[in-house]
């Protein structure tokens, strides 16, 4: 499904041929790949290693001229802007480890304005105001005078950020931007990209594997996969018609749209399980994840407080301590039937 134009989109991408040029041949990537980026809205790219979303981004950078197609920025063909024209328009956080030296981060907060002043220019007042803004932006004032060397990996990228934000461009790229934080900083910068594409009114692009925080956060998706157009759509859009599946190639595994989760697609039957929604929801859960089905148990009832589980079997009645317990419980039972 194409997505529409409006007085929002920024970007628009028409029937992009992705790949690279080594003289007369052309190697393509992937092709058929249409969109709109718009302002405003926190945008996800997901699919596979190696189905193109890195050349997608090097074409929207203007570092790879896509083999065809059409790529339009603000109303205009993104190749008729000069590469120091997309640099103030364009800012770009990537996965690379960056060689900080012994700079403080207001100091590499302050080389997003490079485009405006170039290399050797010394900042203006406006430049000064642009920086301290984008160090406000991203909550890493107390930071300010602190060396690179000492933060770390989940404040360093705040300031990748940060210096992106001060380049003041009305979209902003990050590849990865989660690849290497713990869960809390994996949240904080979805959450935080998201504030300043709503509050600051900017198209953000993140590509990320990270499924579930991403539903929680995006706006939009981009799904790629190999040999296939790219499919655009709301998230939860996207999940409630089986679109999300696209990204699971394999029919081995499913997105089950009730736990927002990836599963195994293998049909799983259940006996009666009552009890509260969050007990039974996570009771599945386990019992699914150690293949136990309906063939082992008659009924499981969950308590509704600090209680025992009652379980219901062939052998009868008998009150359970905690699911773990549960578990192993029917794991020895369904052993014991198979002898």
């Amino acid at each position: 499904m194409s997505q529409t134009a409006t007085d929002k989109t920024i970007l628009v991408g028409k029937n992009l041929i992705l790949g690279y040029r080594k003289g007369k041949v052309s190697n393509v990537v992937a092709q058929e790949i249409s969109f709109c980026l718009e302002k405003g809205k926190l945008t996800c790219l997901l699919g596979p290693n190696g189905v193109g979303k890195s050349t997608l981004l090097k074409a929207i950078m203007g570092h790879n001229k896509p083999i065809g197609g059409t790529l339009v920025f603000a109303g205009k063909k993104l190749e008729e802007y000069s590469p120091k024209m997309l640099a103030k328009k364009i800012a770009v956080v990537l996965t690379d480890k960056v060689s900080t030296g012994n700079l403080t981060v207001a100091q590499l907060v302050a080389l997003g304005r490079i485009p405006h002043t170039g290399w050797m220019g010394s900042l203006s007042e406006t430049d000064r105001i642009k920086v301290e803004q984008a160090i406000e932006s991203t909550h890493i004032g107390y930071l300010h005078d602190r060396r690179l060397s000492e933060l770390s990996d989940g404040q360093l990228q705040k300031v990748m950020i940060a210096r992106a934000l001060a380049q003041d461009g009305e979209v902003l790229i990050l590849d990865e931007p989660t690849a290497h934080l713990d869960l809390i900083n994996r949240f904080e910068i979805m959450q935080l990209l998201r504030s300043i594409a709503i509050d600051q009114n900017k198209a953000i692009l993140v590509v990320t594997h990270d499924l579930e925080i991403a539903i929680e956060t995006a706006d939009q998706f981009w799904i790629m996969q190999c040999g296939f157009p790219l499919t655009a759509g709301v998230p939860e859009d996207l999940i409630l018609d089986g679109r999300i599946n696209l990204l699971l190639p394999t029919d081995k595994l499913i997105f089950d749209s009730l736990s927002g989760k990836v599963q195994a697609s293998n049909s799983f039957k259940y006996s009666t399980i009552t009890g509260p929604e969050d007990w039974v929801k996570w009771v599945k859960t386990a019992l699914r994840k150690n293949d136990i089905d309906s063939g082992n148990y008659i009924s499981i009832e969950l308590p509704s407080a600090i209680e025992k589980i009652k379980l219901i079997s062939k052998n009868g009645e008998e009150c359970i301590d905690g699911i773990g317990t549960l578990v192993e419980k029917l794991k020895s039972m369904k052993s014991g039937s198979s002898h």
